[in-house]
């Protein structure tokens, strides 16, 4: 099946205004056209956005209401904005709007101005008729077991955002939000960091209790680390054993911290490894910035590349512990 682009399902021509409006005019216009969000727009290019719940949480913080509706945009208005490429495709949207719990995107075309918009029940239908259009599909061929049906097999796995193990999201969908995170990194002068995590001679686990034990492991590292993390980070299966953690916002020393903590929970929750020299399971860790020696760098690759290497580093020096980037 033919990857769905955003351009095929936003709705085009989309109201913007500038960043001088004021919020009582911006009102009425949400009002008269029967919609959820207004693009604050500078010279057609989106640099921010005015949500109903925006709204709503700003007239509960003000004491005086007649003082809101009489500020401007620019005053108001959620900034940086995280929009879409008219040319990304529907998976990459389900990706960073998941990522990002955010319900509005304003679409751009290849010179970032604004053409269209799209929210997450565009998403969320799009989506849905892929999955039903395949569905149906599959009772077609089952019997024949045709090339449609593996190919309706196919493009069901693509669409799933994540591992079903481990209940986390998969390999497709961190580098969708790695690529995405990245650039708005260079773009608006923003920080990042990343921390990839191996389990401890896993393969002995394996060996020793079973892959079905170890797949019950691996349920049991990744919800540690969910327990321990912020509602904006993003924890990936990278690969096998390997976690990849996304961190927002967040600098150097602060994702070493964090780091740390997760090797010292699991090493606390104490679950039997025989078959390892510290007869528990532990993880060892790596810690990278987007930012190094006051360089950013060129592509996220080179930020997980850097933590990576910080991990083979935490293992040669003995396991059960986080480096950060060197």
């Amino acid at each position: 099946m033919q990857e769905i682009l955003v351009e095929a399902l936003m709705t085009p021509d989309v109201c913007h205004v500038g960043k001088e409006s004021l919020v009582c005019d911006i009102l009425e216009l949400m009002t008269q056209n029967n919609q959820s969000c207004i693009i604050i727009a500078d010279q057609e290019r989106p640099i921010g956005i005015i949500t109903e719940r925006d709204i709503v949480r700003l007239l509960q913080r003000s004491n005086e209401k007649s003082d809101l509706i009489a500020k401007t945009a620019v005053q108001v208005m959620s900034s940086p904005i995280i929009s879409l490429n008219q040319e990304q495709t529907l998976f990459d949207a389900m990706v960073i709007s998941r990522a990002n719990h955010i319900r509005h995107f304003p679409v751009v075309d290849t010179n970032e101005k604004l053409v269209g918009l799209i929210t997450h029940s565009d998403l969320a239908n799009a989506h849905f008729k892929v999955v039903e259009m395949q569905s149906e599909i599959i009772e077609a061929t089952v019997q024949s077991k045709t090339k449609a049906l593996l190919q309706a097999n196919n493009d069901l796995l693509a669409l799933s955002l994540e591992d079903h193990l481990l209940q986390i999201g998969n390999r497709r969908a961190m580098e969708v939000d790695l690529q995405h995170t990245h650039a708005a990194a260079v773009r608006y002068n923003q920080i990042y960091s990343v921390i990839i995590l191996d389990l401890d001679y896993f393969k002995n686990f394996n060996d020793h209790y079973g892959h079905t034990a170890g797949d019950e492991a691996l349920k049991a590292v990744a919800l540690s680390i969910k327990q321990s993390i912020r509602q904006s980070d993003r924890l990936y299966r990278y690969g096998g054993e390997e976690l990849l953690l996304l961190l927002p916002a967040t600098e150097l020393p602060q994702a070493g911290l964090l780091a740390s903590k997760l090797v010292k929970t699991l090493e606390e929750e104490a679950i039997p490894h025989a078959a390892c020299p510290s007869k528990i399971l532990t993880i060892s860790g790596g810690v990278a910035c987007v930012t190094h020696n006051n360089t950013t760098y060129k592509t996220w690759q080179e930020t997980v590349t850097h933590a990576d290497e910080c991990l083979y580093q935490a293992k040669r020096e003995g396991r059960n512990r986080a480096l950060t980037g060197f």
